[in-house]
């Protein structure tokens, strides 16, 4: 019996007020708001987020395959996997790959790795925009969800793996050139009619593959990037009393690529035992998907919901957007130019760098960080301290306004580790107002800064959000 043994997603704190756009390009105010990934975050650290909770959600299951969808990605060429990878700390043998470049390929992947044997993660990530007061940028939103598919032999399931079906069909609905930086649609009408016919197509088939009636599914998700074709979509299949799963167009809106996977997480997360799940995505097509949520076993409840993030969030100002995305030139930093990161030297600091594993000395519970040289502690060899899911405590800390930083001021602390440890690093999603010596934290995967189209991953901490075991919220 195959299914989805833990589930994760990340939707990043920051949201943009939808009204703000209106006022600052005096239009029409729409309502809501979106996420919006901060200055610091792309699809790899935001996928690395989603998948690290995943895992938290099946402890002792790990993946044969990772599988990383976006259609913003940091690399070409390069594989942004290998860095997801990297940061999950998982073995050698587990093959990194990317399936990219459309919505669908999340949902091609998920399909992929439900028909397979071994055990997958499926990640998915998207950063949506569009032209200043469009559509697009206006319902777009920022955000990730992983996927950890396997079967009974791998862990215990949160939901079992029914059937599924898909239809594809050449139409031109939305398309980008590999060197523009927005989508451009064909008239919506057209789009919507397609959809609507070829989702209808493949939840006839979808249905028959798993044995169920319409009236079976008590919980129907509909995801896509044209709204029109989900709304009446989602009416047409709905058979009461099925409850369609809220798509989060008001707080976090349609995340691309991620939206399907996204809201897959949300529904099993609040889904009763024996529950049938449906999740249709559109996208070129469509795919069908159902599951039946587990009622034995204690899966592990998810470290962070998709209802506590998407209710949370700070706003951000529709400037400070614009310039986070490179759309207003910003007055930069009066400091020298971050330096490209050397290959030799990432590679070297893999587990520190990308995993932020520190060492314990032998024979003691004292944690360094970074971690010591080996060959330099005339006690032995160092043991590895992974830090990554350690939390922390702000001991003290600055306000820099004159080093280098694409969204200043830059705030630094020094934070004790529970457990060992303690090291000066960058604090994150945080305003200089909101720090206070005792601060509770924990780490997130960042971006430090790019040169020469290398992009310097590191890890940041932020402050400690609701549903993070030993937090004060």
């Amino acid at each position: 019996m195959r299914g989805i043994l833990g589930h994760g997603a990340y939707i990043p704190r920051w949201r943009l007020e939808r009204a703000s756009i209106g006022t600052a390009l005096g239009s029409g105010a729409a309502k809501g708001t979106r996420a919006v990934a901060s200055y610091d975050e792309d699809t790899t650290t935001m996928g690395a987020e989603a998948a690290r909770l995943a895992l938290r959600n099946a402890p002792g299951s790990t993946p044969a395959t990772l599988w990383f969808s976006t259609t913003a990605p940091a690399y070409l060429d390069k594989t942004n996997a290998t860095t997801i990878h990297a940061a999950l700390r998982l073995e050698r043998d587990v093959l990194a790959a990317d399936a990219g470049g459309a919505a669908r390929s999340a949902t091609a992947a998920l399909r992929t790795s439900l028909d397979g044997t071994a055990p997958a993660l499926v990640v998915a990530a998207d950063i949506r925009g569009g032209l200043a007061g469009g559509p697009d940028e206006s319902a777009g939103g920022d955000g990730a969800a992983a996927v950890l598919v396997g079967d009974e032999n791998d862990g215990t399931l949160v939901a079992t793996y029914l059937g599924s079906a898909s239809a594809s069909e050449e139409f031109l609905d939305r398309w980008r050139a590999p060197d523009d930086s927005w989508s451009k649609l064909w008239e919506e009408r057209f789009g919507e009619g397609r959809y609507l016919e070829l989702g209808e197509h493949a939840w006839k088939h979808a249905l028959k593959a798993a044995g169920l009636a319409a009236a079976d599914v008590t919980d129907l998700i509909v995801a896509g990037l044209h709204g029109r074709a989900v709304r009446a979509l989602a009416r047409r299949l709905a058979v009461p009393p099925t409850r369609v799963v809220d798509t989060l167009d008001a707080s976090v809106g349609c995340t691309g690529a991620a939206h399907p996977l996204l809201l897959l997480s949300s529904a099993l997360e609040c889904a009763a035992p024996g529950a049938v799940i449906g999740l249709v995505a559109l996208a070129d097509g469509a795919d069908v998907f159902f599951f039946r949520a587990s009622g034995s076993g204690t899966p592990v409840p998810p470290a962070r919901t998709v209802d506590a993030q998407q209710s949370g969030g700070r706003v951000v100002p529709y400037g400070k957007y614009l310039a986070w995305r490179g759309r207003l030139q910003a007055e930069p930093p009066r400091r020298p130019d971050p330096a490209r990161v050397s290959a030799p030297a990432a590679g070297r600091a893999i587990e520190w760098k990308f995993g932020f594993v520190g060492s314990r000395s032998p024979g003691s519970d004292e944690v360094r960080l970074p971690p010591a040289v080996p060959g330099a502690d005339p006690r032995g060899s160092p043991e590895p301290a992974p830090m990554a899911d350690a939390l922390g405590t702000v001991a003290t800390y600055t306000v820099d306004r004159l080093a280098y930083s694409p969204s200043p001021p830059i705030v630094f602390a020094v934070v004790d580790f529970d457990g060992g440890g303690r090291l000066p690093i960058e604090l994150t999603d945080v305003g200089p107002d909101e720090v206070t010596i005792g601060t509770r934290v924990e780490m997130t995967f960042r971006r430090l800064s790019s040169a020469d189209g290398i992009v310097n991953y590191f890890w940041k901490a932020r402050p400690v959000t609701a549903g993070v075991p030993g937090g004060d919220e």
